[in-house]
């Protein structure tokens, strides 16, 4: 066989070999780890969004990074600040960062109780999307402890958890991230977002929308948008506002007239009542999953977690009328 032969059926099969797997989030269980450095010295001026060095130990391995402040609204309300931390991806081959670069650590918004049971509440909303579509962000749960060096090695014992960079979830769905400033309804897969809008309000969210927010350049607010071959998905994130999570910082939107965030308020579009059944029947068949699932969340007390389980029971219970359920839906949609 000639040469250049070999050369080009090598590259084609190097070409439609899949991408490596990425093993942080392809398990399930909870990470322990050590985020060294100075974190005072980071949170004291949370606009300038300077990256300072850390050392980040887990799986009996370090790694020398830069941690840097990120987020919008909670740089206003809380103490503790997320953090996105930056990983020289020649540094991690064979541990459990192997492929990861940059990173979204998503930490309490205090270091509270409460604060820390929120976390993990929000972790779960994340959780449980994944349980009913691909199209959805993964997340690691860990048990960090924070030391701070520019405090003389304080050390504080938390749980965050990582999020899915964008690149890796629209990878996992053999797409690219969209950086289109706005989108027509037509453009978006229906039953992706009829589950969206059914699911936000299983949880209580309405923290979301199909609009652009003013300081960004590409839609949509608390979503990212994956264009493949076929579609286009809008894919949630950031769920700490919403009723299942019950933050003491969130509020529903003045002009809704709500007393809570745990009124649910359906504000999806208007579209085909199929696709509303489908996504109504995909969280049902999910019961018992996601029930299982919020029993075995950790720092959650029992009574907790009872009365989260309570919360989501009101849209089973509601689903069981569903011709009114839909009539609720079909009056509150937006055209």
């Amino acid at each position: 066989m000639p040469a250049i032969r070999i050369v080009l059926i090598t590259a084609v099969l190097l070409a439609a070999a899949p991408l490596p797997a990425a093993p942080l989030f392809e398990d399930p269980t909870v990470l322990d780890a050590t985020l060294e450095g100075p974190l005072a010295e980071l949170m004291r001026e949370p606009e300038r969004r300077e990256q300072l060095p850390f050392m980040l130990h887990a799986e009996e391995t370090e790694h020398a990074i830069k941690v840097r402040l990120r987020g919008k609204s909670r740089l206003r309300v809380c103490d503790f600040l997320p953090l996105r931390l930056n990983f020289r991806k020649s540094d991690v081959s064979g541990t459990v960062f192997a492929e990861q670069d940059k990173l979204k650590l998503v930490v309490p918004c205090h270091t509270s109780e409460r604060a820390v049971k929120n976390l993990i509440e929000e972790y779960a909303v994340y959780r449980m999307f994944n349980l009913l579509t691909p199209a959805s962000y993964r997340v690691r749960l860990l048990r960090m402890t924070f030391t701070d060096t520019a405090r003389d090695g304080e050390s504080t014992r938390l749980h965050a958890f990582l999020l899915e960079p964008e690149k890796q979830l629209a990878g996992r769905l053999d797409g690219q991230e969209s950086e289109l400033p706005e989108v027509s309804l037509s453009w978006l897969d229906a039953n992706q977002m009829a589950l969206v809008y059914v699911f936000q309000y299983f949880i209580g969210n309405l923290d979301w929308s199909l609009v652009r927010p003013l300081e960004e350049k590409a839609c949509c607010h608390n979503g990212t948008l994956v264009k493949t071959d076929t579609e286009l998905l809008y894919v949630p994130y950031d769920f700490d506002l919403s009723g299942f999570v019950d933050a003491p910082y969130a509020f529903p939107p003045p002009d809704l007239r709500l007393k809570s965030v745990t009124q649910r308020r359906y504000r999806g579009f208007c579209t085909d009542r199929e696709h509303l059944e489908r996504a109504i029947d995909g969280i049902v068949s999910k019961r018992l999953e996601i029930n299982a699932l919020v029993r075995s969340l950790p720092v959650l007390s029992e009574k907790d977690k009872e009365r989260r389980v309570k919360y989501l029971d009101q849209f089973f219970r509601a689903t069981q009328d569903r011709d009114r359920l839909l009539e609720r839906f079909e009056k509150r949609c937006l055209d």
